[in-house]
């Protein structure tokens, strides 16, 4: 069924009883072309894409839970391009341009809203380094606005620009960017899927990749062995505990990161906001209700729920930039398991296992990716090559020195 303001006609004279499943509940088969581990964001667009752009059918999309209900569906739903790295800004620049067609390309309502994103600075060394990424973008062929104080004060003029700690100087501005609805993106993304052929198996849990004389051949999950010629791992904060079933140790770290929401207010905060002097970062939903969310819990873990020292930080930094965040009142908060890579930019590569792929390490970056990322990963399951655009997202930069810190904290992946 195709949606369109016809159909909610049609549905409305047959008091709406006529509305089908927007996806089929298949039974396994015993042997897919392609399985895809993990049936979010990235999961659902891989499959998507191998679907639609390379006209595959006999995929799988296997996943542990329901559809929406991992990281997919617990972030702050931020849409945005505006890096620095040119191993980075191709792909994101890519991914937001899929994502400025994205609702009429799978025909269903995703409420992508490009109402800007504005990155606010708080000293001159961090002016100068806003310029520096503006630059970039630029010569990428990416519009940014580097903002003085008064262009971010008619922007936001409710924030504190004379706080004493961290006074507002001005901005970098991306209008592309904005935000899109999180399950809706997962929703859509199987929903396409399905209307072409390929089998959305929930409540499915893979055990182990099982591996013979060097290839992957297949899925042990908790309804049985499936067989495959091609296994696609795209976990997010759980890849690195189902690549160890196949003997592969990544260079990720899995981190909760708590996201927040408040009650509704009236329309309030124009563009998605973010904390120079912090990782806050906020925008306001459809609803009325403020979302926001910081940085990253202290300790790995694989639990989707945080702790109180991080609500605590995160409401320190909304305080030091919009105090009257104060008045408003907190309905709800949540976690979700961040994979973390060494140097805070993804892999989309091949394993040293024949018909083994991963797509992993999307750190912050997953929700903004995730079209880019299934299109890349399609490409690279469908032809055995690098899409151009994730060319520099290779897993073996970690031992050649290519890595792509963007942050520029080494190391660390709670950092980045």
């Amino acid at each position: 069924m195709k949606y369109s303001i016809f159909s909610l006609i049609h549905q409305a004279f047959r008091q709406q009883q006529d509305w089908k499943p927007a996806w089929r509940e298949p039974e396994p088969k015993r042997e897919y072309d392609i399985i895809i581990i993990g049936g979010g964001g990235h999961g659902l667009a891989t499959a998507y894409y191998l679907a639609k752009e390379h006209g595959l059918r006999n995929i799988a999309v296997v996943e542990k839970g329901y559809i929406g209900g991992g990281s997919v569906g617990r972030n702050t739903t931020i849409v945005r391009s505006n890096y620095q790295e040119p191993g980075n800004i191709p792909f994101y620049e890519w991914s937001l341009k899929l994502w400025e067609g994205l609702e009429q390309d799978f025909n269903y309502n995703a409420m992508m809203s490009q109402r800007g994103v504005l990155n606010l600075y708080h000293s001159d060394s961090q002016r100068d380094e806003y310029a520096r990424r503006g630059n970039a973008m630029m010569m990428h062929g990416v519009k940014a606005d580097l903002l003085d104080r008064d262009g971010v004060r008619a922007l936001v003029p409710f924030l504190d620009f004379e706080n004493g700690r961290f006074p507002i100087q001005g901005g970098l501005l991306q209008k592309r960017g904005g935000t899109a609805r999180h399950d809706a993106v997962a929703w859509g993304f199987a929903r396409g899927a399905d209307s072409r052929g390929v089998d959305i198996l929930q409540n499915t849990e893979v055990k182990q990749i099982r591996v013979e004389n060097g290839r992957a051949i297949g899925v042990e999950t908790n309804r049985g062995f499936i067989g495959a010629k091609k296994i696609g791992l795209a976990a997010a904060g759980n890849t690195t505990r189902v690549a160890e079933t196949a003997g592969l140790r990544l260079p990720i770290e899995s981190y909760v990161l708590q996201a927040f929401v408040t009650e509704a207010i009236k329309p309030l905060i124009p563009c998605v906001v973010t904390f120079g002097g912090g990782h806050f970062y906020i925008s306001q939903s459809d609803k009325g209700g403020l979302v926001f969310g910081a940085s990253l819990d202290g300790y790995t873990s694989y639990a989707a729920r945080g702790n109180l020292p991080g609500v605590e930080d995160t409401i320190e930094e909304a305080m030091a930039i919009m105090p009257g965040i104060s008045r408003v009142r907190l309905l709800r908060h949540w976690g979700g398991i961040m994979d973390m890579s060494m140097d805070g930019s993804p892999i989309i590569d091949k394993t040293h296992i024949d018909g083994l792929y991963l797509n992993c390490g999307w750190c912050y970056g997953g929700f903004k990716a995730t079209p880019g990322s299934g299109w890349c990963f399609a490409h690279l399951i469908a032809t055995n090559e690098t899409h151009p655009n994730a060319k520099a997202l290779r897993l073996d930069r970690f031992a050649t020195g290519h890595v792509i810190d963007e942050s520029g904290t080494g190391a660390q992946p709670n950092l980045h």
